[in-house]
């Protein structure tokens, strides 16, 4: 499988070392500006004829994934870019007419499932308080995780909550319909996301726990030697 990587940041790079071993082609960089930056394959930016490619891996960020999307490349594209997540996701779903497309705002398959258990649990603890908290490396730029926005649409699709991200000047308890939101940020974390259920004298946590950021590299490597040989379409983890 030959790869084109869009961006060529930490994930991307283990995506190249990981594909490598596994016996894939990287092609290229695909990059948002110039840059007198030396990198390991030929950079190619989104405006320009960029090489013919299996697929294209995007860990970088809306600057680059947005113009990629709306431009003429037909490559099949596993996007797993945070920011901007609606605009990406429309400008995907149109793109998805002529190629097939991927995309996931966490590249974990344990996060997938983690989504999956806690729409089978919101049900079912109804009486319960739900609080998220997602604990990431101090290097982190964005907050909350775009993986911490899905757990909460995953809750959302079961109860309607309101989302409450910072209490320091709040006056009153909790309502029954919020959802409380905390970022950690610190050290060399590299990802923990958890599901709080507080009920009377019981608690409930779901948490996953990425030990290594291979989980996500390995994760798009996966779903790109599966998308290659789809028909034109939007896919996610559910219908992949």
């Amino acid at each position: 499988m030959k790869i084109l990587l869009a961006g060529y940041g930490a994930m991307n790079e283990r995506v190249a070392h990981l594909a490598n071993a596994r016996g894939h082609e990287i092609s290229g960089i695909i990059l948002s500006r110039k840059t007198d930056k030396s990198y390991p394959y030929p950079t190619y930016l989104v405006n320009e004829t960029i090489p013919d490619a299996d697929v294209i891996i995007d860990f970088s960020n809306p600057a680059i994934t947005l113009p990629l999307i709306q431009s003429e490349v037909n490559i099949p594209l596993v996007i797993a870019t945070t920011g901007k997540k609606e605009e990406i996701i429309q400008s995907l779903k149109t793109k998805a007419n002529s190629v097939p497309v991927f995309f996931s705002a966490n590249m974990s398959y344990g996060v997938h499932i983690l989504t999956e258990l806690i729409q089978y649990a919101v049900p079912l603890l109804q009486d319960y308080d739900i609080e998220l908290i997602e604990r990431h490396h101090n290097k982190k730029v964005d907050g909350p995780s775009g993986t911490l926005v899905k757990l909460l649409d995953a809750i959302q699709k079961k109860r309607k909550l309101h989302p409450v991200t910072d209490r320091t000047h709040v006056d009153k308890a909790r309502e029954a319909d919020d959802v409380g939101i905390s970022v950690v940020r610190g050290g060399t974390i590299t990802g923990e996301h958890e599901v709080l259920f507080a009920g009377h004298d019981e608690t409930i946590q779901i948490i996953h726990r990425a030990q290594s950021k291979d989980i996500f590299a390995n994760g798009a490597i996966d779903v790109a030697e599966k998308l290659i040989n789809q028909p034109n379409g939007y896919y996610t983890f559910d219908n992949l």
